[in-house]
């Protein structure tokens, strides 16, 4: 396997963790580190389309993960009131036997995928990240931040947009540029009519409902905005009502019920695209070290669970690192570019507010895309 015995692996959100699963099934003796002490994760419901249901089952999660999230078929398109305009079609994946999209609470799938790293014997150590690393032909020598020491044959940076990785090997990358909208997030219980995605265009905003289980749903809200700003949490919930003024049918049920003791996760979309190739001698980027994304095509988490499973396949394939690390970049590259440009592009057209015509035609072409093997 490429010569890779051990591992380091930086960040344990949901990329750094598949990384783990997928490098234990294959022998290598892997460490975690997470800056957090209490591994925690924040935020709503995440969306989950069919390519990320598809990288769900081949790391061997799908089932659990469909038993607490809610599946099905389509995004429902709406105008204002909500009164329905047209179904985007999810693609099929795979061999037809996937759903077409989904959603699931972010907590849940931590504590699926943490379980699963811990079970498969990967070490997990909290409170810890990386000081300084040195690189020569045989490993990387790193020093963590509590002043232990460590040898390793790959190091894998899964922290996040703001990597310390990734400012370590790649001093002058791009920083992460703010893309002129706040995401509003806010979970209530489901609606019944509510099966699948809905987007409701045409306004001022974006607005969307997703379910992710049987109970529960969360609604995102797109503001366009100059300048990123800060709301103190008790005037997170006018604030919201404020944006969602207009908006009829269910949406105007939500912001009716809106208060203090809503549950709502408010924070700027920002995203860029690292120059290739994501990887500086035995230390490579996944996930959103390399590739943050907005969340217009709900494709962040499948494209971190697919990094990790194309670079653990080239790794277990390939006759040394530096050969595994070119197939996993021409693997990776303009899947995740697309990704990242199409997701930017969606955000402008909403800015501009483009015809709802135009929005859904360039999600339904980059689900297509997508969907096809990774």
């Amino acid at each position: 396997m490429s010569g890779v015995k051990r591992a380091l692996i930086v960040g344990g959100g949901i990329g750094g963790m598949s990384a783990a699963i997928c490098l234990r099934r294959r022998g290598v003796d892997v460490q975690v580190v997470d800056l957090d002490p209490e591994w925690r994760v924040y935020g709503a419901g995440i969306t989950i389309t069919g390519p990320t249901l598809r990288a769900f089952r081949e790391l061997g999660i799908l089932d659990e993960i469909a038993a607490q999230a809610y599946t099905g078929h389509g995004i429902q398109i709406c105008d204002v009131l909500g009164r329905p305009l047209r179904v985007v079609a999810t693609p099929v994946v795979g061999d037809g036997d996937l759903p077409g999209s989904g959603g699931v609470m972010r907590p849940v799938l931590h504590a699926v995928l943490s379980r699963r790293t811990l079970d498969s014997g990967a070490r997990v150590s909290l409170g810890v990240t990386v000081a300084s690393l040195e690189q020569d032909d045989d490993g990387v020598s790193v020093r963590f931040s509590d002043g232990s020491t460590g040898r390793y044959d790959l190091v894998i940076g899964a922290d996040g947009i703001f990597s310390r990785i990734r400012t370590l090997v790649f001093p002058d990358a791009p920083a992460p540029a703010f893309t002129g909208q706040c995401a509003w997030r806010l979970v209530v219980p489901r609606a019944p009519g509510i099966d699948r995605r809905h987007f409701f265009l045409g306004g001022p905003v974006k607005v969307g409902l997703n379910p992710v289980s049987d109970s529960e749903m969360y609604m995102f809200l797109l503001e366009p905005l100059a300048e990123p700003n800060r709301i103190e949490e008790r005037g997170l919930a006018s604030g919201l009502a404020a944006l969602m003024q207009g908006y009829g049918g269910i949406l105007a049920e939500i912001r009716e019920q809106l208060d203090d003791t809503s549950r709502i996760v408010r924070r700027p979309l920002e995203g860029f695209l690292l120059p290739a190739p994501w990887y500086r001698g035995r230390v490579v980027l996944i996930g959103d070290a390399a590739h943050p994304t907005t969340p217009q095509l709900a494709s962040g988490a499948g494209m971190a669970v697919e990094d990790a499973l194309v670079l653990a396949t080239e790794l277990e394939a390939a006759q040394g690192v530096a050969q595994a690390l070119q197939r996993f970049m021409r693997r990776r590259y303009e899947r995740c570019r697309l990704v990242v440009q199409n997701s930017l592009e969606i955000g402008r057209l909403e800015q501009a507010k483009a015809p709802v015509e135009r929005q859904a035609a360039l999600v339904e072409e980059s689900l297509a895309v997508l969907a096809q093997p990774i």
